[in-house]
């Protein structure tokens, strides 16, 4: 089995696909063996904790340079791995056969786009349509194996690790654990939350008026804009971290521009990634390299080159008045003569961008 693995890793680093019948054989073994991790898992330090992805495969090699590679380094994977990006098969595959190869040194958690609804919107599906032809089956065996990924982490018995946020309906962890993790994300409860919320930071914090800031509404939970999950403030993040004997929060789900992002003086932090984001929206990443509970690293990186690359190509390919991808809701953006860049997102480029990529049935 393993030499099989190996045969396949060597072909994923070189971004090369699998066939069908080995991708859906992947998936079969990796559910066999999720199926018996806890809701929440425990592992310990040094570990390499990663945020959102989405689809950048050569920003995830990256992440492998300047991290170290697997089985070297220990790695958490925060979830969100497909969508957006143009390479969401070659991530998800690639990091599904690392799990497999070694168990121990690699953990996914599950973000809200390992999910059938988001990604039959934002991209993964139709990129293995593209990939794979139309009758392929591909798309329903890796986001059946989502179901299966883990929601949460905690590292050295105090550090809480999540995709998204906390939840009303979440006091404590053992709760977390009795969730009904085994299917497709909820449109709310618990498991969405989790997955779905964020924090919020107010201005307002004044330690001279510690009373009022407690009973603002703002450091409770509110309703998210985001359609799903909730906003949470301080008050929220330390009694959660007290009541279950934490000492902090590592979360991704949110872009960073420097990378990560720090709120309530350290209780909650963000780690982002995938640098310069969709191929345009030019911030870092930063991976977090934890030694121990009090000793870490912000490692800040930027785009691969060949994002660059690619990012070049695509805007040397100029259509008129092309609609751009609707994932931004600031809708067209129009260069400077008035024309409008190719959409690198619509299933127009992706079809030609896999045309030259079919897979290939090494095995």
């Amino acid at each position: 089995m393993s030499m099989e693995l190996d045969k396949c890793l060597e072909n994923l680093y070189q971004g090369k696909l699998l066939p069908e019948a080995v991708v859906r054989a992947l998936c079969f073994k990796l559910k066999e063996m999720l199926i018996r991790e806890s809701n929440v898992v425990h592992i310990q330090t040094p570990v390499t904790v990663v945020g959102d992805i989405h689809g950048q495969f050569h920003d995830l090699l990256e992440i492998f340079q300047i991290g170290g590679p697997v089985p070297d380094t220990n790695y958490l994977f925060l979830g969100d791995y497909v969508d957006r990006g143009l390479y969401s098969v070659e991530t998800i595959v690639l990091l599904v056969v690392l799990k497999l190869r070694y168990p121990h040194r690699i953990h996914l958690l599950r973000g809200n786009h390992e999910s059938r609804q988001i990604t039959q919107s934002y991209g993964f599906y139709t990129e293995c349509l593209n990939k794979y032809g139309e009758n392929s089956k591909v798309w329903h065996y890796l986001t059946d194996f989502f179901d299966y990924l883990v929601l949460c982490c905690i590292i050295d018995d105090e550090i809480f690790c999540v995709h998204g946020g906390l939840s009303p309906n979440v006091q404590t962890i053992d709760q977390i654990k009795i969730i009904d993790r085994f299917r497709e994300i909820p449109h709310d409860g618990a498991m969405a939350d989790l997955v779905w919320s964020d924090p919020e930071e107010s201005n307002t914090e004044n330690g001279n008026h510690r009373e009022e800031f407690y009973r603002e509404s703002s450091q409770h939970f509110q309703v998210s804009p985001r359609g799903a999950g909730y906003t949470f403030g301080r008050c929220v993040v330390e009694k959660f971290l007290h009541t279950n004997s934490m000492s902090r929060i590592y979360r991704a789900h949110q872009l960073c521009n420097e990378g990560f992002q720090v709120y309530f003086n350290g209780l909650v932090t963000t780690v982002w990634s995938a640098p310069n984001y969709c191929y345009r929206c030019g911030n870092k990443a930063s991976i977090l390299e934890l030694y121990g509970k009090d000793d870490f690293y912000f490692n800040v990186f930027e785009e691969a080159p060949e994002n660059k690359l690619l990012n070049e190509n695509a805007q040397a390919n100029v259509t008129n008045n092309k609609i751009l991808n609707d994932y931004f809701d600031s809708g067209d953006e129009l260069s400077e003569n008035g024309s409008t860049d190719m959409d690198i997102f619509s299933d127009a480029y992706q079809a030609k961008s896999a045309s030259s990529r079919r897979v290939e049935y090494f095995l």
